[in-house]
Parts: structure tokens; C-alpha cells; sequence
């Protein structure tokens, strides 16, 4: 990845996101060391619309256009810590929304492929990653349950969506010992926050960890 460009460096959110990394996420107990460095790194204020920028660093999602919002930080950080990552990993986003999560993990990974199925949140995402010089993520408008099978096998796959039951895709993509992060549950108020491995060519590993609440996971056939 390039050095990244922050346009937003003199506006005064330094301050505020150093106050999110110490309070909202190491505070609540995300211990990975890469994961806090790259929270502290992105600035989040620059992609949430202009008027909301002002809380970009509360402890909260905000919306951002489409019926679709930005996971609150904490969220975002438990995600990506859960990963497990190792260094220059090839990851898979599915939900992209407006980039945040994907220049997260620009910052711990080689290469970062992300999906969104709503074309303008796909444009922006792209628009504020390349201003913000991320050459290591790139970001496709399409359907998230398939994957990205011309990039695959993954090593990590985060899915930024709940879903009744887990897209057959996305198990498939994973190399062996690939870690897949996704929100699963019937509802969309209620949601379990699983983590499966893929141990062998027809065997996974899954774990479930907390419960979130996440906008539905849409497919070509939902």
C-alpha cells in the first residue's frame, strides 16, 4: 500500500480517533496490537457523509446513504481482530458500504478484494480509497454471496451482512486454515457473530462468538 493521504489531517480528528483506539476498543478489550494501529491509522471521517462528520468517532453506526450504515467502531475492530490475520494475506469483503472496514484491512493485508451490491456505495468506496491512496484494495459492485471466485482462495473473508445461513461460496473460497467472519441468525435484530475455519478440503471448524446486528445479506435470489 502507498503512504496514505489524509485530507482530513488538520480538521482535528486526530485527537478524536486516538480517544476511540484507547477508550472504544482497547478500553472494551481488543487486545491485537496491528488491529489498534490500524484503527488509529484510517481516518473514519472520511467515509461518513459530510454532514455527519462531526461523529464520525462516537460509538455508534451512522448512516451513509442507501438504507445502509457504518458498523460502530468497536464492531468493526472485534471483526477484524477475530480474523486471526497473517501478514500479506489475500482477504475478501463482502459489504463493503462505504470503504471504512476495507482500508482497515488494507492496512493488515497484501491485497484486499470488496464487494457491494449497491452501485453508488460501490463508486464512493472506490473514489475514497483511491484519494486516500489504498493501491492494495479494490472494490467490485456485484453480489456478495458468490464471492470473488477469480480471486480465490482467500485467507480471511469478513461479511459485513447478516444472513440466515451461510453462502456456500464463501466456504468454498477459503484456503485451508482460511478464516471466515459472518453474521448469522434469522431475524435482522438478532444476529450470532460466527467464525468458521476451513480445516481440510471438506471440513470446517465453526465457533460462535457475540451477538450484533447487522442489514441483511442480499443475493441475486433474496
Amino acid at each position: 500500500m502507498t503512504a496514505m493521504r489524509n485530507p482530513f489531517a488538520r480538521q482535528g480528528f486526530a485527537k478524536k480517533r486516538q480517544a476511540m483506539v484507547s477508550e472504544q476498543l482497547a478500553g472494551r478489550g481488543i487486545r491485537d496490537a496491528r488491529v489498534l494501529d490500524a484503527m488509529r491509522a484510517v481516518p473514519r471521517e472520511a467515509f461518513v457523509p459530510e454532514y455527519l462528520r462531526g461523529s464520525a468517532y462516537d460509538d455508534s453506526p451512522l448512516p451513509i446513504g442507501s438504507g445502509q450504515t457504518i458498523s460502530q467502531p468497536h464492531v468493526v475492530a472485534y471483526m477484524i481482530e477475530a480474523l486471526n490475520m497473517k501478514s500479506q494475506e489475500k482477504v475478501l469483503e463482502v459489504g463493503a458500504g462505504s470503504g471504512y472496514a476495507a482500508a482497515v484491512l488494507g492496512q493488515l493485508a497484501g491485497q484486499v478484494y470488496a464487494i457491494e451490491r449497491i452501485r453508488e456505495l460501490a463508486d464512493r468506496a472506490s473514489a475514497t480509497l483511491a484519494a486516500l491512496g489504498y493501491d492494495n484494495v479494490q472494490v467490485r459492485h456485484g453480489d456478495g454471496t458468490r464471492g470473488w471466485p477469480e480471486q480465490a482462495p482467500f485467507g480471511a473473508i469478513a461479511v459485513a451482512a447478516g444472513t440466515g445461513e451461510v453462502p456456500e461460496p464463501l466456504r468454498r473460497q477459503l484456503k485451508e486454515g482460511g478464516r471466515l467472519i459472518i453474521p448469522v441468525g434469522r431475524t435482522e435484530h438478532f444476529q450470532q457473530l460466527k467464525r468458521i475455519t476451513r480445516v481440510s478440503r471438506d471440513e470446517y471448524e465453526e465457533e460462535d462468538l457475540i451477538s450484533v446486528r447487522f442489514v441483511p445479506l442480499i443475493g441475486e435470489k433474496d
